[in-house]
This record gives C-alpha cells, sequence and structure tokens, in this order.
C-alpha cells in the first residue's frame, strides 16, 4: 500500500511563494507518474502539475510560468514550487501517484492566499 505524505502548505501573500512537497512510501516500484491536483471551494478537483517517470512535465494553463514541478527518484519525492502566487491558487493541494496502475492520494494540505 502506496502512503504519500504532503507537506509545504500555508498561508502567503499575494505575489509570494511557497513549496509543497510530497514524499511516496510502501511500495519497491517507482510511481510512474506524480503530481499536484487542488480542489477550491465549491469546485472541482484539478490537475496543477505532474510529472512523469521519462521527467516529462505537464501543467495547468492557470500555472504555466508560475509553478515548477521536480521529482527525486531516489527519494520518491514529489515537489511543488509555487511563485507569484494569486488568491485564485487557494485550494487544498493533493498528491498524487499512480504506482502499477494504481492511483493514490495524499491527505490534502491547504494553501491560502491573501490579496
Amino acid at each position: 500500500q502506496v502512503q504519500l505524505v504532503e507537506s509545504g502548505g500555508g498561508l502567503v501573500q499575494a505575489g509570494g511563494s511557497l513549496r509543497l512537497s510530497c514524499a511516496a512510501s510502501g511500495s519497491i516500484f517507482s510511481p510512474a507518474v506524480m503530481g499536484w491536483y487542488r480542489q477550491a471551494p465549491g469546485k472541482q478537483r484539478e490537475l496543477v502539475a505532474a510529472i512523469f517517470s521519462s521527467s516529462s512535465t505537464d501543467y495547468a494553463d492557470s500555472v504555466k510560468g508560475r509553478f515548477t514541478i521536480s521529482r527525486d527518484n531516489a527519494k520518491n519525492t514529489v515537489y511543488l514550487q509555487m511563485n507569484s502566487l494569486k488568491p485564485e491558487d487557494t485550494a487544498v493541494y493533493y498528491c498524487y501517484s499512480r504506482t502499477l496502475g494504481v492511483d493514490y492520494w495524499g491527505q490534502g494540505t491547504q494553501v491560502t492566499v491573501s490579496s
């Protein structure tokens, strides 16, 4: 059973930065893909960014140029560097991984951006 442990959320002013981390454990296999989703109140969960074992990446249009996803394969850890944060980035951010075709989710971490 894969477990995802997130850290790094919090409160920041608009224009500020935060870095989220998520470590995967419980499997001898590295995740094929790791990433971050977010869900704001009253909205559907949406993909923010994903990184594949090949190191290719995918970003939501709304965060391109501001957020950077990276991955340490040796540690099975994914990072999300968030710069130039906006109030509309406020949401619960969920770490995600897919290992051997099975999806896993973290417990979520709150990111709040004040104007």
